[in-house]
């Protein structure tokens, strides 16, 4: 199945709240090796003025890959996930996360172009908190490999 060029233009509601937890930043920035005391500390976060520990930047990635798999699972996409390669992301932040966020991601196909025998997907996730506050957003260029490639 080839992918899907009607998809530009289609968004995907916000799926399941994902609850922001101190230890889920604690472990991903010992993951990506972020050192800011911030990750780890409260009294280091509060003293920056944050009201609880701060996520890395790169942290929105967990919740847009969740809005993004709603893209990957749509059967009328045609995108064969053993077929992608990631691309390109990039961030913008309109406010920090902090532990205690409830965040929810709203995901929009903002490009579908033909490229061999395959296609590059780029997606733009906008993340916000439950009650409707923008925190982040997220843009995403997958490469989805042709038959052959």
């Amino acid at each position: 199945m080839s992918i899907n060029p009607d998809l530009q233009g289609r968004s995907y509601p916000a799926a399941e709240v994902y609850d922001v937890g101190r230890e889920k930043i604690r472990e991903f920035a010992k993951a990506v090796k972020a050192s800011n005391p911030a990750h780890f500390d409260v009294e280091a976060a509060k003293a920056l003025g944050h009201s609880d520990l701060v996520a890395p930047p790169t942290f929105a990635i967990i919740v847009a890959q969740r809005a993004d798999a709603q893209l990957v699972e749509d059967p009328e996409s045609g995108i064969d996930f053993s077929r992608v390669v990631h691309a390109d992301q990039r961030f913008t932040h309109h406010r920090a996360i902090v532990a205690g966020d409830r965040l929810v991601a709203e995901l929009h196909v903002d490009g579908v172009r033909a490229m061999g025998g395959g296609a590059m997907i780029t997606t733009r996730s906008e993340i916000s908190t439950a009650s409707g506050e923008r925190v982040a957003t997220t843009t995403s260029s997958i490469l989805v490999r042709g038959e052959g490639q």
